[in-house]
């Protein structure tokens, strides 16, 4: 990873280290000390700020709302002021395409003492956009790649995906970025994924981190055909280890703990997601809620949900895994034991849960603890990776 370090902007890495790095640390450990004392806040926000997208893509939680929505610049504004008067600096930027959201780079600008993991189809990433996120210094894209010219343009519904995914990989990282690449593994490109090729090809184009997500059907095209199978996920688990030692560049997954344990980020309290009509969701994926932004100060809603606290008990009875995909008809029991609201803006998430047959997801993993020093370290304290959506 020597060479992606040298290749990254100065004020670039300095703000990783510092904003992410030291402040991810004081944040997990804040958060960890806050669940002994009874006073749960998220480690960390993940927030929607558009529906808007300019693609139309498989599995995408957004698709087929009714009626597209935006968060107000004041509303994210006081979401990352509010997290930070709680010790946590960090925060993912969804949408939707992120790109579209015209108030984005004024917010990165304006809390300067953040770090951001911007969530990005790529598209929309050329060169002058880089050029503005290497000025504010505090963000690193993480660019969807989710197959080669055919692939992609199926996963992602729309044309000449793999030329402009890749075209916004060389922008970011001829910007000097700290760029990451994101792949959501399912049977028509896990191939690819769990190649050498793929991954030299990535650290050939100075990517400093390569995400692996495991593809779930959610959403108006969920299509589950596209789901692993228990020997997929095994494989990739696998190949996740054995790649931490082999190559120059990180690998990130969400699923997995030190000990190759599996679990839910959003299950253990490390992250919740805020979408962008401002409901409080579990995670993107969930798309329930009781409370709103509006509502109260976070602070408030974190300590009086019964929704939210509950899932950090009950889910773990369940799965170690994605319970959306494992068990869907339990969630649905669990929904409407708390009398959630369907958040999907598309009012029908309930009956899909109901007709969903369940999927496999890494809680079916074989137990494959992480070998390496680093990747322990990391992965006990949090800030890398497991706070993360998944």
């Amino acid at each position: 990873m020597i060479k992606q370090i040298l290749n990254t902007d100065r004020r670039c890495l300095n703000k990783f280290v510092f904003n992410m790095g030291w402040k991810g640390i004081r944040a997990f450990n804040k958060y960890e000390k806050g669940l002994k004392n009874g006073n749960f806040f998220p480690a960390f926000h993940f927030i929607s700020v558009t529906d808007d997208c300019n693609l139309h893509c498989q599995g995408c939680w957004v698709t087929g709302k009714k009626e597209k929505k935006s968060l107000s610049a004041e509303d994210v504004d006081r979401i990352i002021t509010e997290t930070k008067q709680k010790g946590s600096y960090f925060f993912g930027i969804l949408g939707g395409e992120p790109l579209m959201y015209k108030p984005l780079f004024d917010i990165f600008k304006k809390h300067s003492d953040c770090y951001f993991q911007l969530f990005t189809n790529g598209t929309l990433l050329n060169a002058e956009v880089a050029e503005k996120l290497r000025k504010c210094a505090n963000v690193t894209p993480l660019i969807s790649f989710e197959g080669d010219e055919t692939v992609a343009d199926v996963r992602r519904g729309g044309n000449h995906i793999f030329q402009r995914t890749t075209n916004a990989i060389d922008a970011a990282t001829q910007a000097h970025l700290i760029t990451g690449v994101a792949i959501s593994v399912c049977q028509s490109n896990f191939e690819m994924a769990t190649s050498h090729e793929f991954v030299q090809s990535m650290i050939d184009r100075k990517v400093s981190y390569l995400w692996y997500y495991i593809y779930r059907p959610v959403g108006e095209n969920a299509t589950p055909e596209l789901a692993l199978t228990p020997e997929q996920i095994n494989q990739l688990r696998r190949h996740l280890i054995a790649a931490r030692s082999k190559y120059s560049l990180a690998i990130i997954d969400t699923y997995w703990n030190e000990k190759g344990e599996g679990f839910c980020p959003a299950a253990r309290g490390l992250s919740h997601h805020i979408n962008a009509s401002g409901y409080i969701e579990p995670c993107p994926v969930i798309q329930f809620a009781t409370n709103h932004i509006s509502d109260k100060p976070l602070t408030e809603i974190y300590k009086t949900s019964s929704f939210l606290n509950n899932f950090r008990t009950e889910i773990p009875k369940q799965t170690n895994g994605c319970i959306i995909m494992e068990d869907p008809q339990w969630l649905v029991e669990y929904i409407d034991l708390h009398g959630a609201d369907d958040t999907s803006g598309r009012g029908n998430e309930r009956e899909r849960l109901l007709a969903m047959k369940p999927v496999n997801s890494h809680g079916s993993c074989e137990v494959i603890p992480e070998k390496g020093f680093i990747y322990k370290f990391a992965k006990r304290h949090a800030f890398f990776g497991l706070g993360a959506y998944g």
